[in-house]
């Protein structure tokens, strides 16, 4: 999407995140950053999600469109499907947590942690592309860079969740901290842990390759309607402490 794009260094009070592309698409300027690095060198728990999130904030920009590689633990669900969730569940472990480290003591409203008018936005745009979409799916983080056990699997499963990432959280819980509005979308890679024989690398990347171009489609397509985004309350979700 972004190749030929302006490249832009960015440096950030939380450290410098990977470089940004900068292009127009449609008549809208787009910034790209690939959270793992130009190379895909960083790992999903060693992620700057902080520089990333306040990086692209500095830049101007307003809404954020995340891409999930995810593994099912619904067994609705198969390898290629679509899924842009409607919740999360955070059990990542040593990640710094939030933007706010210092007083006066801050809260967060996550009540819809993924903007209600973006989804809308890109579940419209999902339809025209796959027949097959999930919209009210949980996705649940955890810490990675291993894949999860059996018994981590069918415990989240058990608590509701249908799919399972490494890099959902806390970048979603980031971007509502600094008033951004922000959505993702997920394709299934694999089958979770327990539910096939072994979950390989070689497996996440043969399925990324069939569906890089709907992807592709789906949040081009988005980029174009954005200018009709329904009014959130992304930007007023901050609540002080007493």
């Amino acid at each position: 999407m972004l190749d030929n794009g302006r490249i832009i260094e960015v440096e950030t009070q939380y450290g410098k995140p990977p470089p940004v592309a900068i292009r127009t698409i449609r008549d809208h300027e787009v910034a790209f950053i690939p959270r793992h690095g130009v190379k895909h060198e960083v790992p999903p728990h060693r992620v700057n999600y902080r520089a990333i999130i306040i990086g692209l904030k500095s830049l101007g920009v307003e809404r954020i469109i995340g891409t999930n590689a995810v593994g099912a633990i619904s067994e609705k669900c198969a390898p290629g499907d679509i899924a842009i969730p409607v919740d999360i569940v955070d059990f990542t472990k040593a990640r710094p947590t939030t933007l706010y480290d210092t007083g006066p003591v801050i809260h967060v409203d996550v009540t819809e942690p993924y903007c209600p008018s973006l989804r809308k936005l890109l579940i419209e745009s999902a339809k025209k592309q796959v027949k097959k979409l999930w919209t009210d799916s949980v996705l649940v983080c955890t810490e990675g860079p291993r894949f999860e056990t059996p018994a981590e699997i069918r415990m989240f499963r058990s608590l509701g969740c249908d799919l399972v990432g490494m890099t959902g959280a806390p970048e979603v819980f980031f971007a509502r901290e600094a008033g951004l509005c922000y959505a993702t979308i997920c394709f299934v890679s694999n089958m979770a842990a327990g539910m096939q024989p072994e979950v390989s690398h070689k497996e996440v990347e043969d399925v990324a390759s069939n569906v890089v171009s709907t992807m592709i489609a789906i949040v081009s397509q988005s980029i174009t309607q954005l200018r009709n985004v329904e009014p959130c309350r992304c930007k007023s979700s901050i609540v002080r402490g007493a």
